[in-house]
Order: C-alpha cells, then sequence, then structure tokens
C-alpha cells in the first residue's frame, strides 16, 4: 500500500494497546473496529445499536481479542465527557482513536435544509469528534505512541449542489484535525491524521447513489486496513490525509 506501513497482522501489532472506535456498529466503524482487534488491540467500540454492538463483540472474541461495548449516542456530550472519564479510571490511557461515526444528512438545497436536519448534522459528523477530542486528548497523550485518525469526505472540497449539509461538517472535520495536529506537533507523541475513504460499499453511499451497482466499491474491509496502518506505532506521520481512492498521503497542514 504507497505511503503507508503494512501491518503484520499475524505479528499482532496492536496487542496490549487500546483503541476506541466511534460508529462501529456497521460499514467502515465495524470493519475497522475488527481490524484493530485481529492487530491485537482492545477496542472500546462506540455505537447506538446494542444488538449490533453485541454482534461486534462476537466477531472480536473469535479474533482473538477483546472489547468494552459502550452503547452511546454520539449527540450525547455529556456521555462522551462520562467516557473520558471512565476509560482512565479503567485503562490510565488510550493508544488510537477513530473518529468515524457520521451521517449524510439531508440531500437537499441549502435553503430547503430543515434547522433541526442540520443541527443533527453538525451534531453527529462535527460537535461529536469535538467532544471526543476534548474528552480523549488527555488520555491520548498518556500514550507512547498516540493515534488519532478522523473520517473525512471528497464532499469536504467538492461543494456538490445539495451535499451541503454533509460537504460542510467534512470541511469542519478537517479543519478540526488540521488545528490539533498542529496543537500536539511538538509537545507529544501524538499523531493526529485524516483519511479520505472515496466510494466505499456501505449503507450512506448507497443511500446518496441508490443506481450504483455496490459491487464495483471496494468493500469496508480494504479501508480499514489502511486506516489500521495509520493507527500503528510505527506510522510517525503528523498532519497528513491518507486519500484512499489514490493511496497517496497529503500533506494538509498550512505554514504560518
Amino acid at each position: 500500500m504507497s505511503d503507508l506501513p503494512a501491518a503484520d497482522v499475524a505479528a499482532r501489532p496492536l496487542a496490549g494497546r487500546y483503541a476506541l472506535v466511534s460508529g462501529a456498529t456497521r460499514g467502515i466503524g465495524q470493519a475497522t473496529a475488527l481490524a484493530l482487534a485481529e492487530a491485537g488491540a482492545h477496542v472500546i467500540a462506540v455505537g447506538r445499536t446494542s444488538g449490533a454492538l453485541e454482534e461486534l463483540d462476537d466477531a472480536i472474541t473469535k479474533a482473538g481479542s477483546t472489547a468494552t461495548l459502550v452503547p452511546l449516542d454520539v449527540k450525547d456530550g455529556a456521555g462522551i465527557d462520562r467516557l473520558g472519564g471512565a476509560l482512565f479510571e479503567r485503562f490510565g490511557r488510550l493508544d488510537i482513536f477513530v473518529g468515524n461515526a457520521g451521517v449524510l444528512g439531508p440531500m437537499t438545497p441549502l435553503a430547503q435544509v430543515e434547522p433541526k436536519e442540520w443541527d443533527d448534522t453538525v451534531a453527529v459528523n462535527l460537535t461529536a469528534n469535538w467532544r471526543f477530542i476534548r474528552s480523549l486528548d488527555p488520555l491520548l497523550r498518556l500514550s507512547t505512541a498516540g493515534r488519532a485518525v478522523l473520517v473525512s469526505s471528497g464532499a469536504a472540497h467538492k461543494a456538490r449542489a445539495f451535499w451541503g449539509p454533509y460537504a460542510v461538517t467534512k470541511a469542519a472535520v478537517e479543519a478540526l484535525a488540521r488545528t490539533w495536529a498542529n496543537e500536539v506537533a511538538n509537545i507529544s507523541a501524538l499523531k493526529v491524521n485524516l483519511i479520505n475513504p472515496g466510494p466505499i460499499r456501505t449503507r450512506m453511499r448507497a443511500k446518496a447513489f441508490p443506481s450504483e451497482d455496490p459491487e464495483t466499491l471496494p468493500a469496508p474491509e480494504e479501508l480499514a486496513q489502511a486506516i489500521l496502518s495509520l493507527c500503528l506505532p510505527s506510522f510517525g506521520e503528523t498532519g497528513r490525509l491518507y486519500d484512499f481512492p489514490t493511496r497517496r498521503l497529503v500533506d494538509f497542514r498550512m505554514p504560518d
């Protein structure tokens, strides 16, 4: 895989490490949680659906790893705050954070977006990531190799008609990650990066492009291997965006 270190999963390079994945119950989040578990991590799986979390737990157990299940709506900011404290009490640190939870939001002209739809999209795609940063940054700084990966989208730069709430929030997520990366660049072992999945075989993609043949798209499991590589202690870059469609790293930090 270009620009990324290969993960020797058989060697379980994440053994003894703690990894939190938001939106872990399906699609990219589910595949990423399982990939991290297969690499040896104890996975803190955050998702809204208890049944789906239990199914993920079964898969993680079969992979020879363990999980902590956190049924949580990421719009619950106070719940995210409490989660950070609970993780410190139980584990004393966090090694990996994958900010994956997201919603497509309304596909409609900006002038016709309902305020609640706007607020919900911003809450899930943007504010939740900020709340996770606020809650988890101290724990990630306690790791010898803290890694944070936030999931962006090509929509952040295309400004495609009718994609307003989604595009705006993903552009803001990139600014959020850039800022965080610059804040920790010289003071900790924490590395902060972004990933652009591109077209992936997910429910969200099917909702946005209902006439598209999903079998022509990469599976979430393929993307999960790229996210795993960004989470490895051996990946020492920070302030980068990994563009999965082109398999290339892009430096997204701006000079002063």
